[in-house]
């Protein structure tokens, strides 16, 4: 990038972080959803024996099993959003002003990819927080910092990849759809809410490519310890969002448009 183009992702970014933090509602929903399933997902199996708890989940508190996966899985969601402030952007004719100027149109979507993945970084902190006070105990260390990463790369990536298929839509019911097509079975399809040793032969092999299956296990093995984390997902992750990094710019770069 040039240094006009760095000044450009600069000034664009800083507006979609400015819009999260100027829209309270949109932060309070941002951590309730997922809030939400913690205390009552995460509660469903609170009178389960403890032997059943730790023989399937590999802990008896099935709270700190589902954590990782529930902040997978609104990671996964993120670019809902994202594609939801690009087509307001089209519609109120913000973007029209933003594409007569020199301003590359990757640019624009590299501020949106970036912009939408803060947004679902505002959710960690607060599900850890709630967690402690279900009763999870942690021992924080650096490998808390690979797991931040994994989730910051898993944003990242499907950020990219909804960006990309609604770039040339106008029309407000697309991010929906295109979320409830790809989010429901790839959250079901991974090991965030169970472990796949249940799951049927189909199931196990979309998990074993599953972004969400890479993420929600690598901060299992970090925040329930016992075993060693896979490093290896991280790289998995690292190749996942650079290559729907790389897919949805050129996509932007081709078909953004705003009519």
């Amino acid at each position: 990038m040039t240094y006009d183009s760095v000044s450009q992702f600069e000034g664009l970014f800083s507006r979609e972080v400015k819009r999260i933090y100027r829209n309270p509602l949109v932060i309070l929903i941002t951590i309730v959803q997922p809030f939400l399933w913690l205390a009552f997902f995460g509660s469903s199996f609170a009178n389960a024996p403890k032997s059943f708890l730790f023989s399937y989940f590999g802990t008896t508190n099935y709270i700190a099993f589902l954590l990782p996966g529930v902040l997978s899985t609104s990671m996964l969601t993120i670019g809902m959003f994202g594609s939801m402030s690009s087509i307001q952007d089209k519609r109120f004719g913000y973007m029209k002003r933003i594409l007569i100027t020199p301003t590359r149109r990757s640019v624009v979507f590299l501020s949106k990819v970036f912009g939408a993945t803060v947004r679902g970084l505002i959710q960690i902190p607060v599900m850890i927080g709630a967690a402690v006070l279900f009763g999870v105990h942690f021992s924080f260390g650096l490998d808390w910092v690979g797991w931040m990463l994994a989730l910051f790369l898993l944003g990242l990536g499907f950020s990219s990849m909804f960006l990309g298929l609604t770039v040339s839509s106008v029309d407000w019911q697309t991010p929906g759809v295109i979320s409830n097509f790809i989010t429901m079975p790839l959250m079901f399809a991974s090991t965030a809410l169970f472990p796949k040793a249940g799951f049927p032969s189909w199931m196990k092999a979309i998990s074993d490519i599953n972004p969400v299956t890479f993420s929600a296990t690598l901060g299992r093995s970090i925040a329930l310890g016992g075993t060693d984390p896979n490093w290896m997902y991280l790289g998995y992750l690292g190749i996942f969002a650079f290559l729907m990094l790389a897919l949805g710019t050129f996509a932007a770069s081709r078909w953004l448009k705003v009519e």
